[in-house]
């Protein structure tokens, strides 16, 4: 008898990816944001490179290494059961660099890497006017390396132009978008800081199914309802930054409450109770778990 297997998480974001429906990416930055994430009931997880950074207590300038930001990509993997889709920057360097993340993100467990067409190092793209555009074929190289490095055909590579970023007009955004794709992209992430979606609706229309089409409306989404997206012929809408955010503003007010009454009474009531934590960590099992050993080490005395 035999029994249908179950997919794995590279299949599962392969299959969301090439599905009719539009689906979320939650950002995680550490093991905690992505079995809340994952508990709350998100399909895949967006491992932030920004979060990641602020978390490290860094910028998001490639001053975190790739090792440690692949460090945490594993934390986020070894926490949750979701698909991990990780942000790889501009690869870290060239297309050997590119490559070595690649490969290294396969390993620990991702089921995807976006790189992004910025120079090394970058800066973040909610940060200031100077933002560079590598070359177009030297991007391509880059795409085409990281697809000869993987080990598995479903492990995704998307490919993220930061034209509309760098001040970009949207026919640049999809030149550019369509050699990416040519190089061996598997989907494409179009990033604009507006306020409206106005450019990525114009991006989408023109660029119709050719690949599945990726944002993150960090800017638009306040004045952009979800209906919109789906109406464009998106695939995926990454919140990327709003796990960290709430941290940020949630240990920021407990921290100057507590200092500035001198004590926790007033905080209490709006964080979380340890019990919530215990239960979403399972700390049950592990006790039960631990009567259940030590029984069998009685055995055998």
């Amino acid at each position: 008898m035999t029994h249908p297997s179950v997919p794995t998480r590279n299949e599962r974001l392969r299959a969301l990816l090439e599905g009719p429906e539009l689906f979320f990416l939650m950002e995680a930055h550490d093991g905690l944001s992505a079995r809340i994430a994952d508990s709350a009931g998100f399909p895949a997880i967006w491992a932030s490179g920004l979060s990641i950074s602020t978390a490290l207590g860094v910028r998001d300038s490639d001053e975190a290494s790739w090792s440690q930001i692949l460090g945490v990509v594993g934390r986020i993997i070894e926490a949750s059961d979701v698909p991990v889709m990780v942000d790889g920057d501009t690869g870290y360097g060239n297309f050997n660099s590119a490559r070595r993340f690649v490969r290294q993100a396969e390993l620990v467990g991702a089921s995807a890497v976006c790189l992004e067409d910025k120079v090394f190092p970058k800066m973040n793209s909610f940060v200031g006017e100077d933002h560079h555009l590598a070359p177009v074929g030297e991007f391509c190289g880059k795409l085409r390396a990281c697809q000869d490095i993987r080990a598995d055909p479903n492990f995704r590579l998307v490919a993220r132009t930061e034209t509309l970023i760098a001040g970009g007009s949207v026919q640049e955004a999809l030149d550019r978008a369509a050699a990416y794709a040519d190089a061996g992209a598997d989907a494409i992430f179009i990033h604009s800081r507006r306020k409206t979606a106005a450019q990525i609706e114009e991006f989408a229309a023109q660029w119709g199914d050719k690949l599945p089409l990726i944002i993150a409306p960090t800017t638009y989404a306040p004045t952009t309802p979800t209906e919109s997206f789906r109406a464009m012929g998106l695939r995926g809408v990454i919140w990327a930054n709003q796990n960290m955010r709430a941290a940020f503003a949630a240990m920021s007010d407990v921290c100057r409450t507590i200092l500035s009454t001198g004590g926790v009474r007033s905080v209490e009531p709006r964080i979380a109770p340890l019990a919530e934590v215990f239960g979403l960590f399972g700390y049950d099992q592990l006790a039960e778990d631990e009567r259940r050993y030590a029984d069998v080490a009685l055995e055998l005395r």
